[in-house]
């Protein structure tokens, strides 16, 4: 008996882990760049920011930051709208962020004139 809940246990411990290797797999492979901000404050139908600033319930705003953000009985949900470039050359590239238009070029450091090839976008 003791036999059998010791192999019941490993398995356990074996799903646990392949299970966790699996999401932290997701997790990279996503990137996702958003975040919440949970609705603590007393007033109801409303949201508070990080700058203090209140917004409506079920509104939908955008940061200077290049954010997309919601409110809602929850709280705020924002997102990055800007893809950004991953798959590059390092060595040879820079990246240059443009904030009015949440987009990112990828331009030679000798030549800043001349973009560079990007084979991928993370958003």
């Amino acid at each position: 008996m003791q036999y059998l809940q010791g192999l019941l246990l490993i398995t356990m411990e074996n799903a646990l882990l392949g299970s966790l290797v699996v999401l932290a797999t997701l997790a990279t492979s996503c990137n996702a760049q958003c975040y919440i901000i949970s609705n603590q404050n007393s007033t109801p139908n409303k949201c508070k920011d990080l700058n203090g600033v209140i917004h409506p319930l079920n509104s939908k705003w955008k940061t200077e930051n290049c954010e997309e953000c919601t409110c809602d009985q929850g709280g705020i949900y924002c997102c990055n709208t800007a893809a950004v470039p991953v798959d590059y050359d390092t060595n040879k590239c820079q990246i240059i962020f443009n904030k009015e238009t949440c987009t990112y070029a990828v331009v030679e450091q000798e030549d800043p004139g001349k973009t560079c090839a990007v084979s991928g976008w993370v958003l």
